[in-house]
């Protein structure tokens, strides 16, 4: 028999975490245009939307579910042999490509934006390969001046958001002495001053009554983020991309940001 786990050493309390709680994930495929999410779409869903040279060939956004398969999933079934068995899937949303400015509206934005609130998760698709044929919206391939445009305005739409939320609960505080609106309101100065240093929520160390009330806002930049990197087949093949490093460095310098103060 194994000896007992000390009394004095208790497990950690497990913490609430950022994000809505389903029986199912959305996953949304967030990039520039003509980045590859359609593509990605495609091969995720086996489907055939079109996938154009051309900007906003997406308008409204593709759906589709994609089981996922469990082997503890099937044994289960054949275990006990319901009537009905339903797998998990994931339902992957192909949303338009986000463009400069898209807070403001350029390039339809808002409404893309919009969309990207509605899912729990981003797939963020990253163009690493030259192709003259293939039009980019800057007329040159720079995955990490991509990188800091999408995520720039998704800080800047929660920043938007988050000052109406401030006025909202300022107009409340008037009416009221609840102790809970002053709560509210002092976290939302700090998500506001946090996301203006440059920073996502996601990637904060936020306490649990926060976070009770930062999944109520369903802000962009607290999504978790999958980077998926578009090359060749040839780069593939080798396993080297020129744009990998610069990407990889991006992504490092930008976990450091977050974490070196606490909001």
């Amino acid at each position: 028999m194994p000896p007992k786990a000390s009394k004095s050493k208790e497990a950690p309390a497990e913490r609430p975490i950022l994000g809505r709680f389903s029986s199912h994930l959305k996953i949304g495929i967030v990039g520039l245009p003509n980045v590859g999410k359609s593509t990605l779409f495609n091969t995720l869903t086996k489907l055939a939307i079109p996938a154009e040279n051309f900007p906003f060939c997406t308008i409204e956004p593709n759906e589709a579910r994609v089981n996922i398969p469990d082997e503890r999933f099937e044994w289960l079934c054949q275990l006990f042999k319901p009537k009905s068995a339903v797998p998990a899937f994931l339902e992957i949303h192909d949303i338009a490509g986000l463009v400069r400015g898209a807070h403001e509206g350029q390039g339809l934005g808002n409404s893309f934006l919009s969309h990207i609130r509605a899912v729990d998760g981003i797939f963020h698709v990253l163009r690493a390969f030259e192709d003259p044929d293939i039009i980019h919206v800057d007329d040159s391939v720079d995955p990490v001046r991509d990188l800091e445009v999408i995520s720039a305005e998704l800080r800047l739409k929660d920043i938007e958001f988050m000052e109406r939320r401030i006025e909202d609960v300022e107009k409340s505080m008037k009416r009221s002495n609840d102790k809970q609106l002053k709560i509210e309101h002092e976290l939302c100065q700090r998500v506001k001053a946090w996301l203006q240093d440059g920073k996502d929520v996601r990637l904060g160390d936020w306490k649990a009554a926060d976070i009770e009330i930062l999944n109520t806002f369903q802000l962009l930049t607290a999504k978790p983020v999958v980077y998926l990197v578009n090359m060749n087949e040839k780069d593939y093949q080798r396993k080297k991309n020129k744009f990998l490093p610069k990407i990889h460095a991006w992504c490092v310098l930008i976990f450091k940001l977050n974490n070196d103060l606490s909001p």
